[in-house]
């Protein structure tokens, strides 16, 4: 998946929604491209963190790849960064 853009209130169902699909079709390992993402704010991350528990409760994660310097930022900050597996690349997050 391949959010782009802001993820923010006003976006943050747009990416809640497919990523509680993958997991209720049976897809608890999911990785997400950020390379695109060029904002993130706290109803974001928390769509992140709905997702992760919920994938992690179905025996996966979340593997999140290729944040840009700002959207790290946050993450950072915030301590998220500890509670995900974060990759430099896409590549990288699909082979692991």
């Amino acid at each position: 998946m391949t959010p782009a853009g802001e993820l923010d209130h006003h976006t943050a169902d747009l990416l809640r929604e497919p990523l509680e699909a993958c997991v209720d079709d049976g897809f608890a390992r999911l990785v997400i491209d950020c390379s695109q993402l060029e904002f993130c704010d706290s109803t974001g991350l928390n769509v992140l963190l709905g997702a992760r528990l919920k994938a992690e409760a179905e025996g996966g994660g979340v593997h999140l790849a290729g944040m840009l310097p700002v959207v790290a930022r946050v993450f950072e900050i915030t301590g998220a960064d500890a509670v995900f597996t974060v990759h430099e690349t896409l590549e990288a997050a699909l082979a692991d």
